[in-house]
């Protein structure tokens, strides 16, 4: 590790960690209905509007039961939405370069993609999405998959706090002040600070623009019959791309509006909008830590999760970074030098000149940390352990520290367990703030921990043995293998990151990957809010002297374990035979 990876990181977790409380408390006061320093007075209008419009009353009050159906009816319309508009968007305005409709199996991937805040993408958006679709679907979706999971913690940590009531708060209500309060803002004034870095927001034409030298591309084979003709001119596509960069990061959705994602000079110029890019993946799902103590009222259990996520990230970023800065051992056998002698700036392909090894690595950790699926470089250009430890932080869950919302529910449904667990060691009912944790709960957490590693592995299992599987993978043995992996993984964890060189637009991969990423959002949705609405109806327990103390090391040691071990019994062997034999491969110098 070079003194600049340190401060890089350093820094970012610095100002991530010191932006926690406030944003936390802010928050805290969204959903507790507190007074929110002037956002109340200017869009209470508008959100008292949009109840008398739809017919909803704040105080009405949904048990889970009703709370799920409402999530899902939401969800489900926005289904239809994404995809009529892809489907359509020949024949609708906003259209500028002619896009062309979606073909069927696209559209459904993609429907499915954003409603879930997955936003895998089998296509590229600067040639296959028109304006139109760019926001009326894609940039409406990141808002209101991020509100989905926003709401479903926050109907969890009410189910935590109340008792003997089957109320959990209001999915309507939830979902509008999201958004309204929260996403809106913070990403105006983010869209801003973009736009000021040179990142378009313009419904203008795409530029066609002439080199300066034109450029002839060379012959495929020597003796061709003719030299191919100069290419004189350039398109550059353009659009509204600030907007959905801001939410596309604030929300960690990670769709990005050009194929190359936050590689691309127009998503990403500047080491500061990098910066600015990889605080806005992290602030709300470590912020809602201090959130979750609040509500909860005793802060202590929020800076143990904090802690907990933290700690993971970091024990995989960190050996990320090391491994792209050795470079690539191949180098040292076939050129008799060290690989840092011909690669001082560590392992270069695949990322950008301005962006480097280091602040690749650290984005990339980041966005697959969190679920955000934004890259600023090639996954699929990153060493055997490089890309290891991307693809290692999606298969915890997406817990460290996870996505917006989704991240928090999902590592208290890892709490429960560890509850449960070490009040078996005890020989004591477990407990957790108050709560006994029965048969009920474990078999819920359970469920909702257990279904996406079985997706991944199904999926993973199904396109190894079948031609139209196989058929997309462009390069063979442990490598082609990890691209299947990855991909799967990506989706059944509702990520969106993608490890490249495997050919996703396909029938096969559209539809196995749209329902692998239905099944896995939803069966980790609806487990949280049942147990939300069983806890409520409970009994608050005073705490005795054998009660388990949840916010200490001890058990933030434990929970960390009980992560780990899960993760490692249930992928270590698809992993020896990806990127684990790809590594071996190199060390003894084969490609």
């Amino acid at each position: 590790m070079t003194g600049e990876a340190w401060i890089s990181i350093g820094l970012l977790m610095l100002v991530v960690l010191l932006l926690v409380k406030p944003v936390g408390a802010f928050l805290a006061r969204v959903y507790e209905f507190q007074p929110l320093f002037g956002l109340d007075k200017l869009f209470g209008p508008l959100e008292r509007g949009i109840y008398r419009l739809c017919g909803i009353r704040m105080d009405d009050e949904q048990n889970w039961k009703q709370y799920a159906a409402a999530c899902l009816v939401f969800n489900f319309l926005g289904f239809l939405a994404v995809y009529a508009i892809q489907r359509l968007q020949g024949s609708l305005p906003l259209n500028p370069a002619g896009m062309k409709a979606v073909p069927p199996s696209l559209a459904f991937n993609t429907a499915a993609s954003f409603i879930t805040n997955t936003n895998w993408q089998n296509y590229a958006g600067e040639s296959t999405m028109s304006y139109g679709t760019q926001m009326a679907a894609l940039t409406v979706q990141n808002f209101l998959s991020a509100a989905t999971g926003m709401a479903i913690l926050v109907a969890l940590i009410r189910g935590l706090v109340r008792k003997t009531t089957s109320g959990i708060g209001n999915f309507w209500v939830d979902v509008t002040r999201s958004v309204l309060y929260v996403l809106l803002p913070i990403c105006v004034i983010f869209s801003l600070i973009l736009v000021s870095q040179g990142v378009p927001q313009t419904l203008e034409r795409y530029v066609h623009v002439k080199l300066v030298e034109p450029f002839v591309a060379p012959a495929v084979a020597s003796g061709a019959a003719s030299r191919p003709e100069a290419v004189a001119s350039q398109t550059i596509a353009v659009g509204p791309v600030a907007s959905q960069e801001a939410i596309k990061e604030l929300g960690t959705n990670g769709g990005g509006f050009f194929n190359a994602n936050s590689a691309h000079p127009f998503e990403n110029p500047t080491g500061l909008t990098n910066f600015l890019e990889e605080t806005a993946i992290l602030l709300i799902p470590l912020a809602f830590c201090y959130t979750f103590g609040r509500m909860v009222g005793d802060t202590r259990q929020g800076w143990a999760i904090l802690a907990a996520m933290v700690i993971l990230l970091l024990a995989f970023m960190i050996p990320c970074v090391i491994t792209e800065q050795a470079g690539n051992p191949l180098l040292a056998k076939y050129c008799n030098q060290r690989p840092t002698a011909l690669q001082p700036g560590g392992n270069m392909e695949g990322k950008e000149a301005r962006l480097g090894p280091v602040n690749s690595a650290i984005f990339d950790s980041t966005a697959t940390g969190t679920s955000t699926g934004a890259v600023n470089s090639m996954l699929d250009s990153f060493t055997p352990l490089g890309g290891l430890f991307p693809l290692w932080l999606i298969q915890l869950s997406e817990v460290a520290p996870g996505g917006i919302g989704s991240g928090l529910y999902g590592m208290l449904m890892f709490v429960l367990v560890t509850v449960f667990i070490a009040g078996l060691m005890i020989g004591r009912t477990p407990e957790y703030l108050g709560k006994k944790i029965e048969a009920f709960e474990m078999k819920m957490a359970s469920i909702a921990i257990l279904v996406p590693p079985s997706l991944a592995l199904l999926g993973t299992a199904v396109a190894c043995v079948i031609a139209q599987g196989v058929a997309g993978i462009a390069n063979p043995g442990a490598h082609g293998f990890t691209e299947i992996l990855y991909a799967m993984t990506s989706q059944a964890n509702n990520n969106g990151s993608a490890f490249a060189g495997l050919n996703g637009d396909t029938p096969f991969y559209n539809i196995v990957g749209g329902l692998i990423m239905l099944i896995a959002r939803y069966w980790t949705i609806i487990p949280p809010l049942a147990i939300a609405g069983s806890l409520a109806n409970k009994k608050i327990v005073p705490a005795g002297s054998g009660t388990l103390s949840t916010h200490t090391p001890l058990f933030v040691f434990v929970l960390l374990g009980i992560i780990v071990v899960v993760v490692a019994l249930t992928f270590f062997p698809a992993l020896a035979l990806g990127p684990l034999a790809e590594q071996l491969q190199t060390f003894a110098g084969h490609f």
